[in-house]
């Protein structure tokens, strides 16, 4: 790399007893004098300078490399691939798989609301189907008002900030057990919404431990939490209607307790567990937090993530950039169909001639199906490195679902035919929520933008609920065959908005390269005294 790149790296690294990372580097050209050692070989990442060699001529990013900061450039060598890949797993195990709990947890209390009125919710409260529909829009009114509590990841530390959250929501699905009218139950669902509008911030989150190529599968870990608390909640359901019937309370009240209360007793392993950023992470040895802060400068551009605190220009910024408005619009229109199926699936399965008991069991299978779904679509997108082209053909296999479920109860075919429909439905919109989600993110080149961005990306997005609630009235019983065409509709619009997106960062990616082709001679022989600059012309935007 030094004589073929005209850059040589400076002092040596150190490396204290304990493991640590030390250096002071800077770039300097080898034309001229220098004062600084090279760095040895065995420094060097052998997989780094091999892929460098053999595919940067190759490669579309090639000029945008040349331009790393001083800071990437030393992150390449001051780590081992082995070193690297340890701690990646370690934040897979213990955080990424604790915050899919969490989020599991969220869903169950947002969603059993189904379950419980299938359970005699709406027999002993005296509910029409219109102060159902209410109920359902109480949660999503205060979810969507709340939205900009995501911009607070960036406030408060982030242990304290999840922790208070999810003991809040936690106590009032708690109370719902309680409820004794439509009015009480009402105001703890207004109150459960606010309670979970700062959980939607998470994927931006964890951007704070991982690199925007390692980010979908991590998102897809923990959005994957949702469909399977889904089937979970159906499983728990039929359980606790079982036992309902042997103790002197309503199922639908134990439902929500049993369902609501573990949040409460979660929330102190919150507080003691979660790391602000990796250098807080108690589980890291200290040569590994500073391994995990020095593999994402190649992102941060030396800047440190989950640091620091919100810069209003880069906010603005974000708040009039089409492509923030174009995700947020896919995020509304999977919303229409992610938020209202899970909260009417037991009733239409009811409504197909099954028992309560049946319906209840026979809502978990296709969530298991769309769990697995969306781990695989997530890992074989950070593979790939795209993200419209999953959301593309998910969308599509979505709103085929729900055409096939329409299609079928418009002729009134037998109700294994609309009961295969959810399938593919599920399947669809879990795996685009997952993949739009990160794609937001991973186009957002600073954590006021990523936060500016999933913030904007749940106020528009989140208004989708509010339509997907009134797509299964009582009156279209017992096909549902509006409700299911429109949500069809709805997800083939997503296919069209991920492919004028991908057309729109495509254009930007390459006028980028080109201004930079222009440039590159200019810089050519110039010492690096600080890289944030450069570093941030690495970004280049994700298709």
């Amino acid at each position: 790399m030094g004589s073929d790149s005209g850059l040589e790296v400076g002092p040596a690294i150190n490396t204290n007893k304990q493991g640590d990372l030390e250096g002071n580097f800077e770039l300097k050209d080898l034309t001229g004098s220098h004062n600084g050692s090279r760095c040895s070989s065995s420094t060097f990442d052998p997989e780094f300078e091999e892929a460098h060699s053999d595919e940067e001529e190759k490669s579309p990013s090639f000029l945008r490399s040349r331009r790393a900061s001083a800071s990437t450039l030393q992150s390449s060598m001051l780590y081992t691939p082995d070193e690297e890949k340890s701690v990646i797993r370690k934040f897979d195990r213990r955080l990424v798989l604790f915050v899919a709990l969490l989020y599991m947890l969220s869903f169950l209390d947002r969603s059993n609301i189904g379950n419980a009125r299938i359970a005699g919710l709406s027999e002993d409260l005296h509910l029409s189907s219109l102060q159902y529909e209410w109920l359902l829009r109480a949660f999503y009114i205060t979810y969507i008002l709340f939205e900009w509590m995501t911009l607070l990841w960036k406030v408060f530390p982030p242990h304290i900030y999840l922790s208070v959250c999810v003991a809040s929501w936690g106590l009032i699905a708690s109370m719902q057990s309680v409820a004794f009218s439509f009015i009480s139950l009402f105001i703890l669902r207004a109150a459960l919404g606010i309670g979970e509008a700062a959980f939607v911030g998470i994927p931006f989150f964890m951007s704070f431990f991982y690199q925007s190529d390692e980010l979908a599968f991590r998102t897809g870990l923990f959005i994957s939490a949702a469909p399977l608390a889904t089937s979970f909640a159906s499983s728990l359901a039929w359980v606790i209607t079982k036992i309902g019937n042997h103790v002197p309370i309503a199922d639908w009240r134990l439902l929500f307790l049993v369902e609501g209360f573990p949040s409460v007793f979660v929330a102190v392993f919150v507080f003691l567990y979660i790391p602000d950023n990796p250098e807080t992470a108690r589980y890291l040895t200290r040569r590994e937090q500073k391994v995990a802060k020095l593999r994402l400068r190649k992102e941060t551009a030396g800047r440190e993530a989950g640091k620091g605190g919100l810069k209003w220009s880069e906010i603005r910024e974000t708040l009039i950039d089409p492509k923030s408005f174009l995700t947020a619009a896919m995020f509304f229109c999977s919303n229409v169909a992610f938020s209202s199926l899970p909260v009417f699936l037991p009733t239409i399965i009811k409504e197909m001639g099954y028992s309560a008991l049946t319906s209840q069991a026979l809502s978990a299978p296709p969530y298991l199906a769309a769990f697995f779904t969306v781990l695989s679509t997530a890992y074989y997108s950070d593979r790939y490195r795209t993200r419209s082209a999953f959301v593309i053909f998910h969308a599509f296999l979505a709103s085929f679902g729900y055409a096939m479920m329409a299609i079928a109860g418009s002729v009134e075919a037998s109700a294994k035919w609309r009961y295969i429909g959810v399938y593919p439905a599920a399947m669809g919109f879990f795996s685009v929520v997952t993949i739009v989600i990160t794609w937001t993110i991973n186009n957002q080149d600073s954590d006021s933008k990523k936060a500016t961005g999933v913030a904007m990306l749940n106020y528009i997005g989140q208004l989708g609920p509010l339509v997907g609630v009134h797509l299964y009235p009582d009156s279209d019983q017992p096909y549902y065959v509006k409700g299911m065409a429109i949500c069809a509709c709805f997800m083939a619009t997503v296919a069209v908005l991920a492919l004028a997106l991908r057309w729109i960062l495509d254009i930007k990616n390459r006028r980028m390269a080109a201004e930079d082709s222009k440039a590159d001679g200019e810089d050519e022989g110039l010492v690096v005294q600080n890289g944030t600059d450069r570093g941030r012309r690495q970004f280049m935007f994700m298709l």
